[in-house]
């Protein structure tokens, strides 16, 4: 009696292709652990794959249009009861609007934590995860930075250009994702997190609160910091290319698609948010210095 493997070769294939990155991206750390595959079903593939990551991405436009309709519908009406100064700009928002946006981001850490550990859910909770995002997204650019909103232009189009370079990179192997690649992600990323563990813990202490405020209130500092994560979410999003390679060339069933693509969509939702935030740090300090 033939074993299984001697039956269904790609079972072999799947053993000898299969490969294990690094990932921030909880959902990605999931499906590199799968060893399911495809054998009378529908195998994993490339296009699909895209079209899904589109979907997910479209959810983002979608919480970004709502917030615009909502600000001039609902909000244009209410009173503006917070007034305050963030990085240079002034910020005046109502009660409503704070509450929306605090509401809106805890349902996006749910969903988040949801998608890592009910796959079958991850299409529903993906497109309100990315629904969320593109909500807070509007309210940093239309609300936050307001009159300065091109920003947000600026950084969709450099997070575009930064994804095609790094897809083609990838394509053609100039970039190789071996053990060499493995150690300088993690070494950065446990470098981003133990920094931003001890500045928290030393901005608790009292003694220690003027210090730490002191540091990262450094423009070069800050702006060091941020790069560090955009090259971290780029270097995540080369881990994100390889695990979707996995997925489809081991031929795993077509159902770990959503998986890959959801995936790749928080990564690049990411990169735009740092570079976002990293537009915005370089604008706040020249209208500083031109004061």
């Amino acid at each position: 009696m033939s074993n299984f493997r001697d039956e269904f070769p790609q079972a072999q294939v799947q053993e000898k292709k299969k490969k294990s990155y690094f990932r921030a991206n909880p959902v990605m750390n999931r499906l590199s652990k799968v060893n399911d595959v495809s054998v009378n079903e529908k195998s994993a593939g490339y296009g699909r794959i895209a079209l899904k990551t589109v979907y997910f991405l479209l959810f983002t436009v979608a919480g970004l249009l709502v917030y615009l309709a909502m600000n001039q519908m609902l909000f244009a009406n209410q009173p503006a009861v917070i007034n305050y100064s963030h990085r240079g700009f002034s910020v005046s928002a109502s009660s409503m609007q704070i509450g929306f946006f605090i509401g809106v981001g805890v349902i996006a850490v749910i969903t988040q934590i949801v998608s890592a550990f009910a796959r079958k859910a991850v299409p529903v909770v993906g497109a309100i995860f990315a629904f969320c995002e593109g909500y807070l997204i509007s309210f940093v650019v239309f609300t936050v930075i307001k009159g300065y909103e091109y920003l947000g232009i600026l950084a969709l189009a450099i997070t575009i250009v930064d994804v095609l370079v790094m897809a083609i990179l990838y394509a053609t192997r100039v970039i190789k994702l071996g053990k060499k690649f493995q150690m300088i992600l993690f070494t950065l990323f446990a470098a981003m997190i133990g920094i931003s563990l001890f500045s928290f813990i030393g901005y608790l202490i009292p003694l220690t609160r003027p210090f730490v405020a002191q540091l990262f209130g450094n423009f070069w500092l800050s702006i060091g910091f941020t790069v560090l994560s955009i090259i971290i979410a780029t270097m995540f999003l080369m881990s994100d290319f390889a695990m979707i390679e996995n997925v489809v060339e081991n031929k795993m069933p077509a159902e770990y698609e959503w998986m890959a693509a959801y995936g790749l969509a928080f990564t690049v939702l990411w990169i735009y948010i740092k570079i976002l935030d990293l537009l915005i740090q370089i604008l706040s300090n020249r209208s500083v210095n031109n004061r």
